[in-house]
């Protein structure tokens, strides 16, 4: 590859090289490096355009008063290095002007550039506040102003060491649920485990909004919008204008609800359930008993507080409405929708806010509620007792065609899918199919829509936990008709996003829990410690350098240990190799199932040698007993946090997602169950033996701790 092409894709943090999961050197194809470049709006079809690109970005660095965004970690230093000029100052957010005065110039030549400029250390007064405020420069008769944020440099650590559930929502019903778990029965979930067994938090799936009309997509981490939620998790008997509706208005919405709980009502002894969560169902019924309330008159009081969120939630709850409108009348695809109603700036769409002005305003409501439900949720978890509360999950990206991407269209890489790059699991890669964010644009919009999306994320929670981790600091990037293998990895300014996201969560008083999983980025798991936020840490994943179970001793501290992921089967399953039996079903090996079964036997033999070495199993043990060992094992490392799944608590075999498949296996449809696969309410959940003896390690070791 050229060197100048190598010098210019540097600048726009893309890699040209990469090390793979066996640790080999691969080198990225020119063409991969400049189609990646062109999505971020770079010429690079030609050495004369690479070279007239690097000219100005040249003269960009040399002349450039301030960057989009300034970030001054409070507390970790004293100074703030900027280009030289005659006046730098701060418009502080709350009002008022603080001078920043300059110390001695310093030449600074940047070697990648072939450029100099001429910068001061300039003082930060102790008596600026955290938060976001305007910097100011000025030389000459130039001036310009950035995003400056003082920045908490750590995210917020719990007091002690805590457990808690991991669940997903829609799989965790009640008796009073439609058909899928809900924010009621969260709230129900956090009480009974906090409350009763002492959990410091429960983890739940993302949240995340989803279509408006069916079908509605079952998988959680692929969905319509990060910033708003899906109102498939309302329970309706809990919005304030059902307690007043008239006695026939509330039949009519138990009519609605009735024949969604058939299949959570107890079964007869020895009856299997083998119905899969239906959201087409669930929100055929619930959108129109929301409708029904929607239309019924507010008082003064709930109608003020209405308009006042909207007016909170500004453009960003009035775009997500707006699509959300669209897509009812043509397809939650906004790729193809007419073309004048593709860019949300368009006339074409501000003519359809105002004949739409009722479904905007129906689906603004449905998020109103579903602020208040959240708010009840983590309420009830921290009167229940926990530390923590909620932890809620935040995916990697979004739909190509959901509300994010239309309303947020120049925020996105238009052309590029995220993935990842091919793995001892996943040979030829992986692709999310998701529009990765575009960087330069991102911090030339000062972070806002992420900004946004983190406020509403903590807005109501204990804890925010990053699926995919790297998302922060690199995503692999796919070009649009390329195989999954020939993307590249493009970095984002990791800095910055981690002091954003670790005021946030901080100013939240939240915990931050990233998945970093797979191959990790050098150094990201080492910043994510210095941060205080916490990585993942999974039993069947953890090794030695021999390849043999990690000793308990050498865990990490700063992490969320776990036995397994929602990507794996839970422990029953696992230990009868249900899983193997599963992929050879569906057609994902890629050796014989003898071999297979063969090292998974190995495998588990290791482990029951490991288990009960440490005494924390007799023999081979039942299903339950490894259960109720595995535990025990992730109570003696010294990880701050323990996950323990629902699932395995419950003796659940079936995985609620099977890598590698689409409609070949329910994934993200199977309601939470027994080893029989019989249903599991949470009203069953309360003094169930079996749940109890195997979270009673956990509950025992935490007890114990400072």
């Amino acid at each position: 590859m050229d060197e100048e092409l190598i010098r210019l894709a540097r600048q726009y943090r893309v890699g040209t090289d990469y090390t793979d999961w066996r640790g080999r050197h691969v080198k990225v194809p020119a063409d991969t490096v400049t189609a990646v470049l062109a999505a971020l709006g770079v010429d690079a079809s030609s050495p004369g355009a690479v070279r007239a690109e690097l000219t100005r970005l040249g003269d960009e660095w040399s002349t450039r008063l301030l960057p989009p965004v300034v970030v001054h970690r409070a507390g970790a230093q004293d100074r703030l290095r900027l280009p030289a000029a005659d006046r730098v100052w701060v418009k502080l957010d709350g009002g008022g002007v603080v001078e920043l005065p300059a110390g001695e110039p310093v030449e600074r030549h940047d070697a990648a550039l072939g450029r100099d400029r001429t910068e001061r250390d300039h003082e930060v007064p102790a008596r600026i506040p955290l938060g976001w405020h305007r910097l100011h420069a000025r030389r000459g008769d130039r001036e310009e102003n950035a995003a400056l944020l003082m920045a908490r440099s750590r995210a917020g650590l719990p007091d002690a060491r805590a457990w808690g559930l991991m669940a997903q929502l829609y799989s965790v019903r009640s008796r009073g649920s439609w058909g899928l778990g809900d924010l009621r029965d969260l709230a129900e979930l956090a009480r009974w485990s906090g409350g009763d067994l002492g959990a410091g938090f429960v983890l739940i799936n993302p949240l995340h909004a989803g279509e408006p009309v069916p079908p509605i997509s079952p998988s959680p981490y692929f969905p319509m919008s990060r910033r708003f939620t899906s109102p498939l998790y309302l329970r309706v008997e809990d919005v304030p204008e059902f307690a007043s509706a008239a006695p026939a208005d509330r039949e009519r919405i138990r009519a609605l609800a009735a024949p969604l709980r058939e299949p959570a009502a107890p079964l007869r002894q020895g009856e299997r359930a083998a119905a899969l969560l239906d959201r087409d169902a669930v929100w055929s019924a619930k959108s129109r008993a929301l409708e029904l309330l929607y239309g019924l008159p507010r008082t003064p009081a709930r109608q003020e507080a209405f308009e006042a969120f909207r007016a909170r939630e500004g453009a960003a709850l009035t775009g997500f409405a707006t699509w959300s409108a669209l897509a009812e009348e043509h397809g939650a695809d906004w790729r193809r929708w007419p073309a004048e109603l593709r860019d949300p700036s368009s006339p074409a769409v501000a003519a359809a806010e105002r004949r739409l002005a009722g479904r905007i305003g129906f689906h603004a409501w449905t998020q109103w509620q579903l602020d208040g439900q959240l708010a009840t949720a983590q309420r009830s978890a921290r009167e229940a007792g926990m530390p923590i509360g909620v932890v809620h999950d935040l995916a990697v990206g979004v739909h190509p065609g959901g509300a994010d991407a239309w309303t947020y269209q120049s925020m996105f890489a238009s052309g590029m899918r995220v993935g990842a790059p091919p793995d001892e699991f996943n040979q030829r890669g992986q692709d999310w199919g998701q529009p990765p964010w575009h960087p330069v644009r991102l911090a030339a919009a000062e972070y806002g829509p992420y900004r946004e999306m983190l406020g509403y994320a903590l807005r109501h929670s204990g804890g925010l936990r990053l699926d995919h981790a790297m998302q922060v600091s690199r995503l692999w990037w796919i070009p649009e008709g390329a195989s999954a293998d020939q993307g590249t990895y493009v970095g984002y300014d990791r800095s910055t996003l981690l002091d954003i996201l670790c005021s946030e969560s901080a100013a939240a008083g939240a915990v931050l829990v990233g998945e970093d999983l797979g191959v990790v980025e050098p150094g990201f798991r080492e910043e994510l410690a210095a941060r205080a936020a916490f990585g993942t840490s999974l039993l069947w994943f953890e090794r030695d350098g021999e390849g043999a179970p990690l000793p308990p001793g050498r865990w990490r501290e700063l992490s969320l240990a776990t036995v397994g992921t929602h990507d794996m089967p839970p422990i029953a399953g696992f230990v009868r190799g249900d899983h193997i039996e599963l992929r050879d079903r569906l057609g994902l090996l890629t050796r014989p199932v003898q071999e297979e079964l063969a090292e998974h036997e190995r495998g588990l033999a290791e482990w029951i040698r490991v288990l009960t070495e440490l005494g924390l199993l007799n023999g081979t043990g039942g299903e339950g007993d490894v259960v109720a060992a595995l535990h025990a094992f992730l109570a003696r490392t010294p990880a701050r946090l323990i996950g323990i799944s629902l699932a395995d608590a419950v003796g659940e075999r079936r995985t609620q997602n099977q890598p590698g498949t689409v409609d070949e296996y329910p994934n993200w449809r199977v309601p939470l169950g027994d080893a029989e696969g019989r249903p599991m309410l949470i009203e069953d959940l309360r003094g169930d033996p079996g749940v109890l003896a195997a979270l009673k390690p956990v509950m025992d070791a935490v007890r114990g701790c400072p």
